[in-house]
């Protein structure tokens, strides 16, 4: 059975719909999840599908080159600023939703925890959890 999953920014400006099953789940503690989040980390589920995605309102976005050299497009609510998605120009397809915007976040099943190399200890991820130091060039 193909989950739905729905979400979008606090003030309900920028809504988003998908279907299918996320391709990959995970907490990022790259320098620039912690400084975007106010936090540790990050939290995402990546579809692969970014077509299959029906965004509705209009996101304002910024674009930072990630630590692995890959460049990220970040969107948000102009409204409120949420932080809602990503997508990725070296992987158009793709689409990443923060697991936070979603309307039922207990539908987030972390996988890895990327950029653990990054993590500081007040920052505790689920040591069952695989962790990744980096990610890969290119």
């Amino acid at each position: 059975m193909t989950k739905t999953y729905t979400g979008g920014c606090a003030c309900g400006a920028i809504r988003y719909e998908t279907s299918g099953e996320p391709i990959f789940q995970n907490h990022c503690q790259c320098l620039d999840c912690q400084k975007r989040s106010g936090t540790g980390h990050g939290s995402y589920l990546t579809f692969a599908r970014h077509a299959a995605a029906t965004i509705t309102g209009e996101a304002k976005t910024w674009r930072i080159m990630s630590d692995s050299g890959n460049e990220k497009v970040h969107a948000f609510c102009p409204a409120c600023g949420t932080p809602v998605y990503l997508t990725f120009p070296a992987t158009p397809d793709a689409i990443a939703v923060h697991a936070t915007s979603l309307d039922d976040p207990g539908q987030f099943n972390p996988q890895v925890v990327t950029y653990a190399i990054r993590g500081h200890a007040w920052d505790v991820m689920d040591p069952a959890l695989q962790k990744i130091e980096r990610m890969p060039h290119g």
